[in-house]
């Protein structure tokens, strides 16, 4: 007669587990050679560039406020503690001053003052610019 209960299987540790119900996690590390999984992360981790930065600060000083947030639940600490240099939100004052004491922060405000690349700035590093030679032979 067959018995309803299900089926155990042995394990090397002395553990039972039913058949059919494996790991169905990946292992840690699993994907680090799966290109298209890397892909598919890399966009949404992706901090706003610094060009983006500059544009957002030189917009607030033409309008003369702020950057403020209204209150927004989605976002850590309701959007209202908000680091304009690396463009990141934070649950509370006390993560946001930590966070202006770290190496990340500290780099991206030097970045920041460095002068803001323009389209001229492009066309010299591409070699495009119009330079003045003298002539080639002197008559």
């Amino acid at each position: 007669p067959k018995s309803s209960a299900p089926q155990l299987l042995l394990l090397h540790s002395n553990r039972f587990q039913e058949m059919g119900t494996g790991h169905t996690a990946k292992k840690p590390g699993a994907r680090s050679k799966n290109k298209q999984f890397k892909r598919s992360l890399w966009l949404c981790r992706r901090d706003k560039d610094i060009d983006q930065i500059h544009d957002e600060i030189e917009k607030s000083k033409e309008t003369g406020k702020p950057i403020e947030f209204k209150y927004d639940d989605e976002l850590p600490g309701g959007g209202q503690f908000y680091c304009i240099e690396t463009a990141k939100h934070f649950a509370d004052a006390k993560s946001l001053a930590d966070h202006k004491k770290t190496k990340t922060y500290k780099r991206r405000v030097k970045n920041l003052q460095k002068e803001k690349y323009g389209q001229d700035v492009a066309e010299w590093a591409a070699g495009m610019s119009k330079e003045s030679l003298p002539p080639a032979h002197a008559t």
